[in-house]
């Protein structure tokens, strides 16, 4: 995935024909950190259970938004356009950090699920059923970094000499 150009603001991406496939794929493994993660204290007394309800009320309901979100920013012409067995993707500053989040849940929902190793992760053999978990959360990473990188790009900092 790579930044052509800044266009006010949007970002135009080039990505080739299987990162927009991995991208895609990426975005529907969402959500992935497991609600029960997202604790309103450590303390489980009575007086929280209330507000803890509220809260995992309040995330269920983001969720389902940002699940709807993804099914039509996918779908959205606007956003990806096919181009010589390649794709573009534009995307306002706004939905980079939309899909900075979206992407920032697939990445540590994947660690959380792999036992949240405090460093690198073990060499994993093929047929590890913790291998998909793996490869989500670097895919995620690999999204997220060239995402980050682009947020600051100025619009004269890139051209398309190829558009």
């Amino acid at each position: 995935m790579k930044l052509l150009r800044v266009e006010d603001d949007r970002r135009i991406f080039h990505l080739t024909r299987q990162e927009g496939q991995l991208l895609a794929l990426i975005l529907g493994l969402y959500p992935v950190i497991p609600s029960a993660h997202q604790p309103l204290s450590k303390s489980a007394g009575t007086e929280n259970h209330a507000d803890q309800h509220l809260l995992d009320q309040a995330l269920a309901e983001q969720r389902s938004e940002n699940k709807k979100l993804i099914e039509t920013f996918l779908a959205d012409p606007r956003h990806f356009q096919e181009n010589h067995g390649s794709v573009r993707m534009a995307v306002t500053a706004a939905e980079t950090e939309w899909l900075l989040q979206v992407l920032n849940d697939v990445r540590v929902g994947n660690w959380i699920l792999l036992g949240s190793p405090a460093d690198k992760l073990p060499d994993l053999a093929p047929d590890d059923p913790n291998g998909p978990h793996a490869w989500a959360m670097d895919l995620a990473g690999f999204f997220q970094m060239s995402l980050l990188g682009a947020l600051n790009k100025s619009p004269s900092g890139h051209t398309d000499q190829n558009s």
